[in-house]
């Protein structure tokens, strides 16, 4: 440890520069502007078809069929009553009891 602290000083007093090689950012990039055009027209190019193949797939899917299931049988378990709601006998999702005039 002492003994670089004395290399350091001697190079220090003496002026002599480390050969360092030269210094080179490691994370950025080094493109051109015309690559950059490139790049991002490639990229927009990539999303217009990207786009066009969603809409396809999705009028497609939407499009078949599904299947329509049978009215449930009325079970007689089902929207018991025992006492008056506090707005009248109707349940708050039943938005068809309420005649708006």
């Amino acid at each position: 440890m002492a003994s670089a602290i004395a290399r350091s000083s001697l190079r220090k007093a003496l002026g002599v520069a480390r050969a360092n090689p030269a210094s080179t950012r490691s994370f950025s990039s080094g493109a051109s502007v015309d690559e950059e055009a490139r790049e991002a027209a490639k990229w927009e190019k990539i999303t217009y078809v990207a786009i066009a193949a969603s809409s396809i797939l999705a009028f497609v899917n939407l499009s078949k069929g599904h299947p329509h299931f049978d009215e449930p049988p009325p079970y007689p378990y089902l929207h018991i009553r025992n006492k008056e709601f506090p707005w009248g006998m109707f349940s708050l999702c039943n938005c068809y009891a309420f005649h708006y005039y």
